[in-house]
């Protein structure tokens, strides 16, 4: 398996700057193309814009980074040839919120642009609260890497594992307390193996009224109130208009679970940061549920080509508003 990131002592990785791989998969495999800077993409990031261009800055984790699917079949990229405008995407897979704030302040802070989409996969909501997640090394194992992360201490935010320990832990070295902190892949993980292996994954949920992310279902609980700590911090950081826009999990799509409640934290945090929120699930709900299967790969729960076409779609017109209304927009009409 080869090997696509390499350490970061910020951010913690980075895809290797300028690297050009065919990455094997389901699909038959697909190219990965990366910029100087360590993120997915055909050109170099510039400070200055083109004049008369507008320029967008999207971040996110691995469904803005583009998994399962080439640079030119993102959502981003898609947008570009919509919108006539630069679409930079900072996606950076398996990060946290945490980290792609950290992303943004070392890589993007300088960039001109008119627009700022914060993607944030829901189940970001546990990524920010672990200290430690599995990835897989050179050799395609699975090993246990310190992650960049925040604590709120008297309602400050608190940076932590500056920079993280660049090589891999064994779990028995670590203190049972350093261990509860390692992100293990959502709720009962056994339990989901097993179901998962039988093939009854969404009758399961249906019937147990499983809730993949109760961390939702309350403004108080530990994980949104970090969540939107950093999102607080980030937005106000930032001079230009922002979107928040939060990715459904499969579940969601599926319907197979509930999702008013990150819908509830996110237009509540949107509003009081008098931000723009783009909620995309609705977008993917109009579609037949037989149809929306084709949203996403057979194996791998990334969006397949036709799920990048629908978020395009979606984010497209809030995008397109918001450059229209800039003042350079206005200056040059």
């Amino acid at each position: 398996m080869r090997q696509i990131y390499e350490y970061h002592p910020i951010v913690g990785y980075r895809f290797i700057p300028n690297l050009r791989a065919r990455i094997p998969h389901e699909s038959g495999g697909y190219l990965m193309q990366v910029n100087d800077t360590g993120f997915r993409s055909n050109r170099p990031f510039v400070a200055a814009r083109r004049p008369g261009v507008p320029r967008v800055l999207v971040f996110g984790d691995s469904f803005t980074a583009g998994d399962a699917v080439p640079n030119h079949e993102r959502y981003t990229d898609l947008l570009e040839s919509e919108l006539e405008a630069e679409v930079y995407n900072f996606g950076l897979s398996s990060t946290g919120t945490d980290q792609q704030y950290l992303a943004w302040r070392e890589f993007a802070r300088h960039i001109e642009h008119d627009v700022v989409v914060i993607a944030v996969f829901v189940e970001n909501v546990r990524r920010v609260t672990a200290h430690y997640r599995p990835h897989r090394d050179a050799s395609g194992h699975e090993r246990i890497y310190a992650k960049p992360y925040y604590t709120l201490e008297r309602g400050q935010l608190q940076l932590h594992h500056v920079p993280p320990r660049a090589e891999p832990f064994e779990l028995d070295e670590m203190a049972p307390e350093q261990q509860q902190t390692v992100d293990a892949g959502g709720r009962f993980p056994k339990l989901r193996k097993v179901v998962n292996a039988i093939g009854a994954k969404n009758a399961v949920q249906r019937i147990t009224r499983y809730q993949p992310l109760p961390e939702y279902d309350s403004p108080d609980t530990t994980g949104w109130r970090l969540m939107r700590a950093i999102l607080t911090q980030w937005v106000n950081a930032l001079d230009q208009p922002v979107v928040l826009m939060p990715l459904p999990l499969p579940q969601h799509i599926d319907e197979a679970c509930d999702s008013t409640g990150y819908q509830a934290r996110f237009a509540e945090l949107a509003a009081e940061l008098d931000c723009t929120l783009h909620d995309p699930l609705p977008a993917f709900l109009s579609y037949a549920k037989s149809h929306r299967r084709r949203f996403r790969w057979e194996k791998d729960i990334h969006f397949t080509p036709e799920g990048h076409s629908v978020l395009a779609r979606s984010l497209g017109p809030v995008l397109g508003q918001l450059l229209r209304s800039r003042p350079q927009a206005k200056e040059i009409a």
